[in-house]
């Protein structure tokens, strides 16, 4: 039998939980990575709901994405399985609370880097050989009203992996694997209500349209078979 398989890693909530529903509804098996046990179980629970012929199901990974030793692991298990993957969503982020500059707090920037920055740049060298394999795509979010008043701790680390990103996607542009980088709509998120506290969230957009876009418009994602 053949499977097409993501990796979605901070699948737990908002847009990654989003897409990883809207992929197991495409037929894909979803290896969904976050801390939080019981958002996963619920996001397995509503992908089971759904019921849809043909929909893929999901491998629930409760794991940090800041320990490596963990990560190898997961890589190393997908490849042992799966021999690849053929699309990895990077949905993981850490959103500090709302501070001036000058008034960062130690933990919160600490977390910030070890999230946003060291975690995505351990990540993409483990994660290309199973993108290569199956001649995969890698998919960023972009936000670009990140260098705004009081989102410091965010906005630094977050444009530092987008410079991450961007720099594997003109690395790879001829020898693979495919790159992509997407700006969504704003969401009601809760990384969205840390920074916009008492916003209207009523006129965002809905996460899983949100993420059946994104996935329309990144086109012939992963378009190779995986073999299970």
């Amino acid at each position: 039998m053949t499977q097409q398989i993501a990796l979605v890693t901070g699948a737990s909530r908002g847009l990654g939980a989003a897409m990883a529903e809207q992929l197991a509804a495409r037929g894909w098996h979803v290896l969904a990575v976050a801390r939080t046990v019981g958002a996963l179980e619920e996001l397995d629970d509503r992908v089971k709901a759904m019921g849809l012929p043909g929909a893929g199901g999901l491998t629930l990974a409760p794991m940090d994405i800041k320990t490596d030793d963990a990560m190898r692991h997961l890589c190393r298990s997908i490849h042992d399985r799966w021999g690849g993957v053929g699309l990895w969503v990077h949905a993981a982020i850490h959103a500090a609370p709302l501070a001036p500059a000058g008034s960062l707090d130690a933990k919160d920037w600490d977390k910030s880097i070890a999230t946003n920055v060291r975690a995505t740049g351990m990540l993409i060298p483990m994660v290309e050989p199973l993108l290569r394999a199956h001649q995969g795509t890698a998919l960023f979010f972009d936000d670009p009203k990140i260098a705004t008043a009081f989102h410091g701790a965010y906005g630094a680390t977050k444009a530092a992996q987008m410079a991450l990103a961007r720099s594997w996607q003109a690395e790879t542009v001829r020898i693979g694997p495919r790159v992509m980088i997407a700006t969504p709509a704003p969401m009601p998120t809760a990384t969205r209500a840390r920074f916009h506290p008492g916003e209207d969230r009523a006129r965002l957009a809905d996460p899983r349209a949100e993420a059946a876009r994104i996935l329309d418009a990144i086109g012939d994602y992963g378009q190779a078979h995986n073999h299970a």
